[in-house]
C-alpha cells in the first residue's frame, strides 16, 4: 500500500542561491537529473499529483532550488536540471556551485534520487553527480525512467547493464553503493518502489522492498 504522506506535498519555497535556504533541520529527500530526463514527472507521479512539480518541454526551466513540504519534519526538493540545458554559461556555472554546496553542507538531506531517461542513462553529467554523491558518502537512487519507451527485455536489460556498471565503479569504495530501478510516470511504473526507498529515507514505518536499504547519512 502507497503511503498517503505524499499526496500531502505543497510547494513552500523556491530558493536562487543556497542563502536563501529554508532552515536546516529535518529531513529532506532531493532529485537531481539531466534536463528533460522526467525528473519533474517522477516528481509529480510520487507525490500522485499533476501539476506539483513543473513540467516543461525546454530544458533548464527548473532554475531554483524548490522544495515541497510532506510535513514539518519532512520535504521533496526539485534541483535544477543538469546537462544541455539551454541557458547561459554563467547560469550553468551558477547552479553546478549551488548544486555543490547544497550536497556537501545540507545536514537535513538524507538521500538524492537521480532520474535519468532509461534509454540513454548514466551520461558523463549522470556519472559527475554520482560521484559526488559517492564523495560525500550520501545515500542515491537511480529512476530509469520512460521505461515505458522500452520493450519489457530492453527495459529488464538496461537495468542489469545499470546495476553492473555500478557495483563495478563503486563496490570498492566505502559508500554506499547506488541502487537503481524502472520507473514510468506514464504508465505508473515503479512508484511503489521508490516508495519503499524514500520511506526509508524519511524514517518512515514501512515494509521494505528488495534493493532499497541505505544506511542514514
Amino acid at each position: 500500500m502507497l503511503n498517503p504522506l505524499y499526496r500531502r506535498a505543497i510547494f513552500t519555497t523556491g530558493a536562487p542561491t543556497v542563502a536563501c535556504l529554508p532552515l536546516d533541520s529535518g529531513y529532506e529527500v532531493a532529485f537531481a537529473g539531466r534536463s528533460n530526463a522526467g525528473k519533474s514527472s517522477a516528481i509529480n507521479s510520487i507525490t500522485n499529483q499533476k501539476t506539483l512539480a513543473r513540467v516543461s518541454k525546454t530544458p533548464g526551466r527548473t532554475q531554483h532550488i524548490n522544495f515541497f513540504e510532506l510535513d514539518p519534519e519532512r520535504r521533496l526538493v526539485d534541483l535544477p536540471g543538469y546537462g544541455y540545458a539551454k541557458v547561459a554559461h554563467s547560469v550553468k556555472e551558477q547552479w553546478q556551485q549551488t548544486l555543490t554546496v547544497y550536497l556537501d553542507t545540507r545536514q537535513s538531506l538524507r538521500g538524492l534520487v537521480i532520474v535519468m531517461d532509461s534509454r540513454h542513462p548514466l551520461t558523463s553529467f549522470d556519472q559527475h553527480m554520482l560521484d559526488a554523491c559517492q564523495h560525500a558518502r550520501l545515500p542515491t537512487h537511480i529512476l530509469l525512467t520512460k521505461a515505458d519507451k522500452l520493450s519489457k527485455g530492453a527495459a529488464g536489460a538496461v537495468l542489469q547493464q545499470v546495476r553492473r556498471a555500478l557495483a563495478e565503479r563503486y563496490r570498492a569504495e566505502d559508500a554506499p553503493l547506488p541502487t537503481v530501478q524502472l520507473f514510468s510516470a506514464l504508465r505508473n511504473i515503479g512508484i511503489e518502489d521508490a516508495h519503499h526507498t524514500l520511506d526509508q529515507w524519511f524514517n518512515l514505518k514501512t515494509t521494505m522492498g528488495p534493493d532499497t536499504e541505505h544506511p542514514q547519512k
